[in-house]
């Protein structure tokens, strides 16, 4: 049995579809404006980004924002720990709360996620906040789909034979 993802030809939608993708690439542009507006730090936009990409399982931006995150200057423990945030002491009240928040829209069709009923995002972020967390989750779900439905290739580098 084929799985969802294989029941349909795979197409490059931003080759298919050039409008809509630069449409995606204007509306990532913008959340992510909002989001350092917001005073979001770089690698909290990244964690968000690449917990819903956990989730969603796209290695594609798991392997882009894990590299941008580490560019950044983020730790590779806690890269390690993220898909278990919650069990772990390496996020702070603030990056709590937004993890929580972009698990809770990922999973929306699960309902609400009360596996992380101690963290209150209302409490520890702003309106703002809240706002640019929930674009940057809808964004990246965007792009989740547009990789995953496109066969975006996710191959380790080249080695020289021999090594």
């Amino acid at each position: 049995m084929k799985k969802e993802a294989e029941m349909f030809s795979p197409v490059n939608l931003g080759k298919a579809s050039p409008a809509n993708y630069e449409g995606l690439v204007a509306l990532d542009a913008t959340a992510h404006a909002g989001a350092v507006e917001a005073g979001l730090d770089p690698l909290l936009i990244e964690l968000v980004k690449i917990r819903a990409s956990q989730i969603n399982g796209c290695a594609f931006c798991l392997r882009l924002h894990s590299r941008d995150a580490l560019a950044k200057g983020e730790s590779p423990d806690r890269l390690a720990v993220l898909p278990a945030w919650w069990e772990s002491q390496y996020f702070n009240e603030q990056e709590q709360a937004a993890l929580a928040l972009a698990e809770g829209l990922t999973t929306i069709s699960a309902g609400r996620n009360d596996a992380h009923g101690t963290v209150d995002a209302d409490a520890t972020l702003t309106p703002a906040q809240i706002a640019a967390v929930s674009w940057l989750v809808i964004v990246i779900n965007a792009w989740n789909r547009v990789a995953i439905a496109s066969h975006y290739p996710v191959a380790p580098p080249s080695r020289p034979q021999g090594i």
